[in-house]
């Protein structure tokens, strides 16, 4: 195993941060491996914006559920889908892109660009010795998001990347057994072995949940899932994108 598998098998989602900014290089060094990021058909329908100012990024803290390292962290990212500068160059080049532009497939591209990027950033900063935290909480208010950022139309705030020298290292969350992830061929469908890996799984992170809070909590994952998506929230999307001039088509 190299050390680069090692890095990004060892990732954890890291809340605390020292109070000690990143550098000029190691910013430029995330972005540099963001963009090294595959992106479709040359596209790059992504940009990055990086916000320091301390007020800001208390305000984008409190849109985002109050979550305070969002507040607190060496650097915090901005990853947006972007498809502003292409209507810039159908522009000078004089042809009509508008409604490929508003098409719901080139909404994806710049979903998949942007997180693409944005995961090749993450390794890089973890590879420093960094800890990251995704951050989606920046959606419960994206028109208020758009005005701190003062992000264009064809410009939509996907999601923060909170970076910064951890803390506090909390223990790996145990994912889902590789056979449940991985399908070869086709899709399994047979729910009885779909079910039983679930409740397999359902007992390893109750478990997680019991030793790392003492006894305090022994959740099942399927419980978690179940109580999340009985929840509506932010229904608000499919309209706010398609303001925006986004999946129009």
């Amino acid at each position: 195993m190299n050390e680069v598998i090692e890095t990004i098998l060892n990732h954890r989602s890291i809340r605390h941060f020292e109070d000690k900014p990143l550098t000029a290089e190691q910013i430029k060094t995330i972005v540099s491996c963001a963009q090294a990021a595959a992106t479709s058909s040359f596209i790059q329908a992504y940009s990055i914006i990086g916000v320091k100012d301390k007020e800001k990024k208390k305000k984008l803290a409190a849109l985002a559920g109050n979550q305070e390292y969002v507040a607190n962290n060496g650097h915090f990212f901005v990853f947006c889908a972007d498809l502003y500068r292409h209507t810039l160059i159908g522009e000078q080049e004089q042809m009509e892109v508008i409604p490929t532009l508003e098409s719901t497939e080139k909404f994806m591209v710049a979903l998949i660009d942007a997180a693409l990027a944005a995961q090749n950033g993450a390794i890089a900063a973890e590879s420093m010795g960094l800890g990251i935290c995704y951050i989606g909480g920046l959606r419960n208010h994206l028109e208020e998001v758009k005005a701190i950022l003062k992000t264009p139309e064809r410009v939509i705030p996907l999601f923060g990347l909170a970076v910064g020298y951890p803390s506090k290292i909390t223990e790996k969350k145990p994912r889902l057994p590789l056979e449940h992830i991985y399908h070869e061929e086709e899709y399994e469908q047979n729910q009885e072995v779909y079910l039983d890996q679930l409740q397999n799984y359902d007992e390893i992170i109750s478990h997680y949940y019991y030793e790392r809070t003492n006894g305090k909590r022994q959740d099942r994952w399927s419980e978690q899932m179940a109580n999340l998506l009985s929840k509506q929230t932010r229904m608000y999307m499919k309209e706010f994108v398609q303001k925006n001039k986004l999946n129009l088509r």
